[in-house]
């Protein structure tokens, strides 16, 4: 019998297996909206994020490693999954990256990675791989780093001074429902603990004036452990309100061959899209959870969003725009926070007089038109102005 030869990957397989497998990260598109717009890239290291303040950017989304300790119920890199291990090493995922970035295919790094053998040794892979970038090659572009739950301090402070955004995923909302998705792990310390850890350097350091992250970020996923949408946004809300969180995203649970997960129902891509709009509600408009329309399950409507099913609820009389002051027009279905602040600026201007001045300020007037007064009158009923 012929003996068994195990030949190492070269770079490009490595970049194939570690780029596909980091797609299971969110990024900042709620599912419905990757399914619909193609946010993957057909090089397949590529994925196309949505900047916060507009447009778009290229991000080369990678593991260092799809080796983990860990048997996570739910993740494709589980130890209990048998399936092809590969790692990057520092230097060359650095020198990969680096390529692709001069050769303008590429505008910024996502580096993610599964967990082994422990939490410090592979923060100190992915940090040597930053370093490289920022120390040798001089990429001053866009790095988000991922935390891993329980890395030492000192490794949270120096990813901290070194990525434009560092994340740690809590993937649930409490240590009970975390005990369902990954029991090995643990929630308040090794998750919880470092991101607050995080948070305070970046406060901090913003407060001296120092280079450091510029937000803090969580990914949950949803479905799986069976936890309510309220469960999900008190937690998110605690993150905002805790942690000076930017943003928390979810991501709905999808099976994966071979996981103790496999044969659960994928979760709707919709609640996913009610969770996004609810924490927007949360962070941008001034709602709290108690105000958000969950029903006796905790649950969230699918078929409406949940600003416009607050309105059904609470909205019996009509607000005036031209009077109103910002926080009530931020209560209005079809206005954020940008429609508010032009219609404050343009009514100093002139009265609003009809629908059409206000979808001229990004008013979504179909939705808004139920609830608005227009100098003191309702507007006349009317079909899609576009």
């Amino acid at each position: 019998m012929s003996p068994l030869i195990f030949v190492e990957p070269d770079t490009q397989q490595k970049l194939s297996i570690l780029s596909a497998e980091a797609g299971f990260e969110a990024t900042t598109v709620p599912a419905v909206e990757r399914v619909q717009q193609g946010m993957r890239h057909p090089a397949g290291f590529l994925y196309t994020a949505r900047k916060e303040g507009g447009g778009t950017a290229r991000l080369f989304k990678v593991l260092q490693t799809n080796a983990c300790r860990y048997a996570c119920r739910y993740c494709f890199t589980s130890c209990a999954v048998r399936r092809s291990r590969t790692t990057f090493k520092p230097d060359e995922l650095a020198t990969t990256f680096i390529a692709l970035h001069r050769s303008r295919q590429v505008d910024g790094l996502f580096l993610s990675s599964g967990i082994v053998p422990d939490a410090n040794a592979t923060m100190e892979k992915m940090l040597a791989t930053v370093e490289r970038l920022r120390l040798k090659e001089g990429y001053t572009g866009y790095i988000h780093l991922k935390l891993i739950p329980g890395a030492a301090f000192e490794y949270i402070e120096r990813a901290v001074e070194l990525a434009d955004r560092v994340s740690l995923n809590l993937e649930a909302p409490n240590a009970e429902r975390l005990a369902m998705l990954a029991p090995e792990k643990e929630f308040a310390g090794s998750m919880w603990g470092r991101m607050a850890w995080a948070a305070g350097l970046i406060r901090r350091a913003r407060a001296a004036g120092r280079p450091a992250a510029r937000s803090l970020t969580t990914q949950f996923v949803v479905g799986p452990a069976g936890e309510s949408d309220r469960e999900l946004l008190e937690t998110a809300a605690r993150t905002h309100r805790d942690l000076d969180l930017r943003r928390a995203f979810f991501s709905a649970f999808h099976p994966i061959e071979r996981t103790p997960f496999a044969d659960m129902p994928a979760e709707d891509p919709l609640r996913e899209l009610r969770l996004y709009q609810a924490d927007f509600m949360l962070r941008d408009y001034g709602f709290t959870v108690d105000e958000l329309p969950f029903d006796e399950r905790g649950l969230l409507p699918r078929t409406i969003t949940p600003k416009q099913a607050w309105a059904e609820r609470h909205l019996v009389e009509p607000i005036d725009v031209n009077v109103a002051p910002r926080r009530l027009l931020l209560r209005i279905p079809g206005i954020g926070p940008r429609s508010a602040d032009r219609i404050i600026a343009m009514r100093r201007e002139m009265h609003l007089r009809d629908m059409a001045h206000l979808a001229r300020l990004g008013v979504v007037v179909n939705w808004a038109a139920p609830y608005v007064l227009l100098d003191g009158r309702r507007p006349p009923e009317q079909g899609r102005l576009w």
